[in-house]
């Protein structure tokens, strides 16, 4: 049985539901790799794109709503529709880059420095991560990952919850707040977010092992692309915070 992954793009039942013929080419981790630092190219150049433009005065709102509703819309169709991962993944990647070159680019305006801090953070956890689970420091255990998915659910939850919320003008008290709660809310999402490589890792892993259809690759590095995503939006929004207390 396939190793079940916190992220929800990424679950045992993709596997089982991709359909495997003989004969067929298979993934590979080395091609999920290939196909991971093509799509975190895509989405780089998008940013850069977006960025330039706020700062140079052009108008990126529409960059940051339409990035995020398309990236949305796009992950939901990728998640159940694996094989039109080759297709959509690298259009997720774009969209998605523009979506957080603008959001970026808001907040280098706001903290001077926090961008590359971010992103600098967000490679080092994701190091860190790879590093732990190739030398067996971190293991995904069926107890490990069903911790994480619960905590991944619960999170999911609760950022939906204060969407709704916000739609009514009312705020949930902590969580986007500067106070030693707010980030310590931040610091335990973080967390979460992170252990969410491991499961990922061993997902990918796990297909390749398990020979997989070629176009996997593309699904399992698009599955590794949102978490990243997740992990710098989140790094970013704590650092703000911890700027806000200054």
């Amino acid at each position: 049985m396939i190793g079940r992954s916190g992220n929800p793009t990424l679950n045992e039942e993709t596997f089982e539901k991709s359909g495997y013929y003989n004969g067929q080419e298979t993934m590979t981790i080395g091609g999920t790799v290939n196909k991971s630092f093509m799509l975190l190219a895509l989405l780089i150049g998008a940013a850069v794109i977006s960025w330039v433009m706020y700062f140079n005065g052009y108008d990126v709102f529409p960059f940051m709503i339409g990035g995020a509703i398309g990236g949305f819309v796009l992950a939901l169709i990728i998640s159940f529709v694996p094989k039109a991962a080759p297709y959509l993944a690298p259009i997720y990647a774009i969209v998605e880059g523009f979506f957080l070159g603008a959001l970026s680019a808001h907040y280098e305006y706001l903290y001077y420095g926090i961008t590359l801090q971010a992103a600098l953070l967000t490679m080092c956890i994701f190091l860190g991560m790879l590093l732990a689970y190739k030398t067996g420091l971190i293991r995904a255990t069926a107890g490990f990952k069903k911790g994480i998915i619960a905590a991944t659910i619960g999170i999911a939850l609760v950022y939906l919850f204060s969407m709704v919320l916000g739609l009514f003008g009312v705020a949930v008290p902590y969580l986007h707040d500067s106070t030693p709660i707010g980030i310590g809310i931040s610091v335990v999402i973080i967390i979460i977010a992170a252990l969410n490589f491991i499961l990922d890792f061993n997902f990918i892993e796990e297909g390749a092992q398990q020979g997989a259809p070629k176009y996997m690759e593309w699904y399992g590095s698009f599955g590794l692309l949102v978490t990243l995503v997740w992990l710098y939006i989140e790094i970013i929004r704590l650092l703000a915070k911890l700027a806000n207390r200054d």
